[in-house]
């Protein structure tokens, strides 16, 4: 695999007050096949999703409508955290609607919808994630996930690079 630069952009959160949602906007500097292709090639994930401190396991990846996911994160410790869900809807390249699991929280279940517009060669992702109370909503925005979220994105951001 080609040599890969990390860029440090931020994605756009936004939390109203009160509401069930997250949303998050984030360009990618890829054409939007390619950016809605590495959200369900599980080669791809591995290299991306999350913080680098863990290492991505994928145990299931069914990128279809009525598929399931399992990804496991390990860290040198050995300990291991799940995340799963089932696929809704997979259109390509435009959008993938899921629901999405931690398994050390059971039962608190999110459905995201991601999509993926072409921008002048470039793509604006937009994720938006309904939870089932704003509490649950709160607890992921407290949880650290901006922080993973945008380091993964940034590791997106060198994935893609090296592939166009």
């Amino acid at each position: 695999m080609a040599e890969m630069t990390t860029t440090n952009r931020k994605a756009e959160i936004t939390a109203e007050p009160g509401k069930q949602e997250i949303t998050i906007r984030r360009v990618f500097d890829a054409p939007r096949e390619l950016v809605f292709r590495a959200h369900l090639d599980a080669d791809a994930i591995r290299q991306w999703w999350g913080p680098a401190k863990y290492k991505n396991i994928i145990d299931k990846l069914e990128a279809r409508s009525g598929g399931a996911w399992r990804f496991v994160q390990a860290d040198t410790d050995g300990s291991e955290y799940g995340f799963h869900g089932v696929f809704h809807d997979v259109t390509s390249p435009e959008r993938i609607v899921q629901t999405f699991e931690f398994e050390g929280m059971p039962g608190h279940v999110s459905l995201e919808t991601a999509t993926f517009e072409e921008q002048d060669g470039k793509t604006l992702a937009t994720f938006s994630s309904v939870f089932q109370s704003v509490e649950d909503r709160d607890g992921m925005l407290q949880s650290g996930m901006e922080g993973g979220m945008n380091e993964g994105f940034n590791r997106l951001d060198a994935l893609l690079e090296s592939a166009k």
